[in-house]
């Protein structure tokens, strides 16, 4: 009798188990499932209404910024201006941007014409980013060293190095500079607060290179706006849209408040440093990604914007789905949404670019991850969240760009080419386009009059034209 009340038992529970799996294999019929993505939706979303209000931040905190008042700007001063277009020499550029970098030979014709007759791009490893200062600009100098032994370039004749250095640096004149503090994962020890010119030329000496003299150090956006600007004279803005986010532009001398020095110029490009403004309505996966960071507390609108992050949001917001049982009702999904950071920018744009039927593409990505059971709501699902992700990030990135426009020109009277840098502006689906319908939404057909073009390269490109205005300037012949 015991027996056959067990059998009946193990019955029951096996036909529970199969209603309850059933059940739980349409993920809409869950409880509270469309009103978590309701949620989900109203978090991420950024109205216009909301876009103006972060103009309107963004405008006091430029004016705390320039004044040196304390603001989450921090307006840095470029010690240089727009090119002019009749830049001319030939330089070696080092153009510093964060997980990699590249070492370039530019030429410049002075009639606006720009010719790289070589490039080497270096991946720095964790042991770069994680180690000593000592050992990332020795890592550094040995790529300078290269393509200038494979291109044959003289040890013996003086030579001059532009230097792009993406990271937030306090400079006092056009070639020194002291890093203020480590983004984008670097914690490289010995470094903040010293002057990166002075340890790169000490990293160079170490390596027997006497004869190469940073003549400039360029921020990254510098960089881009000034390359742009050479080609392109209605250039007056320049942002960077990669792995982390900045912007400069183009400021009257005026109007930087804090700058004590005389200067016989009009005008001069500012660093804003953009990536940290703050004054952003901010969600629980926000403030997820930032405690999980090596810099928690800072770089909010990079956090919410930038490459090295939009992967890690569509993470965590998974990760939470996951937790209420509201999609992947596998348990193999815990372990491939728990990894942090496993997830990159590249994983987020391939889902939300899949458009087969059956979303095949974003299955077998998330094969690969190691999970199983994937349904097709599951998908639908993940693919809505990496474009609530992603379109976030680009309103976000319009509204900051829309700030310094009208900051330029508050009527938009004129046409304003932003310049811009970077694999997230060039590389993700769509990106531009998000861009640009958000900046309609703002400023309807006067929309037309900011225009966003890609500035590809243009960071180390720039930092060899201002270069060649400092020699201009001191009459050093290239």
């Amino acid at each position: 009798m015991k027996s056959r009340f067990v059998a009946l038992g193990l019955i029951l529970i096996f036909n529970l188990s199969f209603i309850a799996s059933a059940f739980t294999y349409d993920i809409k019929t869950q409880p509270g499932y469309e009103e978590f993505i309701k949620y989900l939706d109203k978090i991420f979303f950024v109205s216009t209404d909301e876009m103006k209000n972060i103009i309107k931040d963004f405008h006091s905190e430029m004016v705390n910024g320039l004044s040196g008042s304390n603001s989450s700007l921090k307006m840095i001063p470029s010690f240089t201006d727009r090119a002019n277009g009749t830049e001319k020499g030939k330089f070696i550029a080092l153009d510093f941007g964060g997980t990699n970098f590249r070492v370039m030979l530019v030429d410049l014709d002075g009639k606006g014409g720009v010719f790289v007759s070589s490039v080497d791009k270096y991946v720095i490893d964790k042991q770069y980013m994680e180690g000593t200062g000592e050992q990332l600009f020795d890592f550094i100098a040995s790529g300078i060293k290269k393509i200038m032994e494979k291109n044959n370039i003289s040890s013996h004749n003086q030579l001059e190095l532009a230097f792009t250095f993406s990271f937030p640096v306090e400079q006092t004149n056009i070639a020194a500079g002291r890093l203020l503090i480590w983004v984008k994962g670097f914690t490289a020890s010995g470094v903040v607060g010293k002057d990166v010119v002075v340890m790169l030329n000490e990293a160079l000496k170490r390596i027997g290179i006497k004869n190469l003299k940073v003549a400039a150090l360029v921020n990254d956006t510098v960089g881009t706006l000034v390359a742009k600007s050479y080609t392109e004279p209605s250039c007056d803005i320049g942002v960077v849209l990669g792995t982390g986010t900045n912007a400069c532009y183009s400021e009257k001398m005026v109007n930087i408040k804090k700058w004590r020095e005389i200067s016989d110029k009009e005008t001069m490009i500012v660093n804003m440093e953009w990536g940290n403004f703050n004054k952003l309505p901010i969600t629980v996966y926000d403030k997820n990604v930032d405690a999980t960071s090596s810099n928690p507390g800072a770089q909010r609108l990079e956090k919410m914007v930038s490459g090295m992050f939009l992967g890690e949001i569509l993470r965590v917001v998974v990760h939470d789905l996951i937790d209420r049982n509201l999609i992947f009702q596998d348990e193999s999904a815990i372990n491939a949404f728990s990894n942090h950071p496993d997830f990159t920018t590249q994983d987020v744009a391939l889902i939300e670019a899949d458009n087969t039927d059956n979303l095949e593409n974003v299955e077998v990505f998330l094969a690969k991850k190691g999970v199983k059971n994937i349904t097709l709501e599951s998908k639908k699902l993940l693919k809505h969240i990496s474009k609530l992700v992603s379109c976030r990030s680009a309103k976000l990135a319009a509204s900051s760009i829309a700030a310094v426009v009208l900051w330029i020109d508050p009527e938009l009277k004129n046409k304003h080419v932003i310049g811009i840098d970077g694999s997230l502006f060039e590389k993700y689906p769509g990106y531009k386009e998000m861009m640009d319908d958000a900046l309609k939404s703002l400023f309807k057909e006067n929309s037309e009059h900011i225009v966003l073009e890609q500035a590809k390269d243009g960071s180390g490109v720039g930092a060899a034209i201002i270069a060649a205005s400092v020699a201009s300037t001191n009459n050093i012949k290239h």
